[in-house]
């Protein structure tokens, strides 16, 4: 589990947005995870996106790394934002905007 929790941390610093979502942007495998990205792209926002359905080390270690128990992860700066619906609400209030600007 530590190579994992590396490997995750990783890509959680090395990406200024990073989203952990089933699919990918283009194809997303569940509706939470079009909600994440058509939020993002409607921001404007570049992003690194992981699948983890092609990862099951990753989909289980991202759910302890947060200790957050739901896919779509939003991270951004390193900081765990939320799912989808923590996206909808920062969206709506125009905060999502602002910290992805920051």
């Amino acid at each position: 589990m530590a190579d994992v929790k590396e490997r995750i941390a990783d890509l959680v610093s090395t990406n200024k947005v990073v989203l952990f979502m089933k699919g990918n942007p283009t194809m997303p495998q569940c509706g939470f995870s079009a909600r994440a990205t058509t939020i993002l792209t409607h921001l404007g926002a570049e992003f690194a996106h992981v699948d983890v359905l092609s990862d099951p080390e990753i989909r289980q270690g991202i759910k302890t790394y947060s200790n957050w128990p739901t896919i779509p992860q939003l991270y951004i700066d390193g900081e765990f934002v939320g799912g989808s619906d923590i996206m909808m609400e920062l969206y709506q209030s125009g905060d999502l905007a602002a910290q992805l600007q920051g």
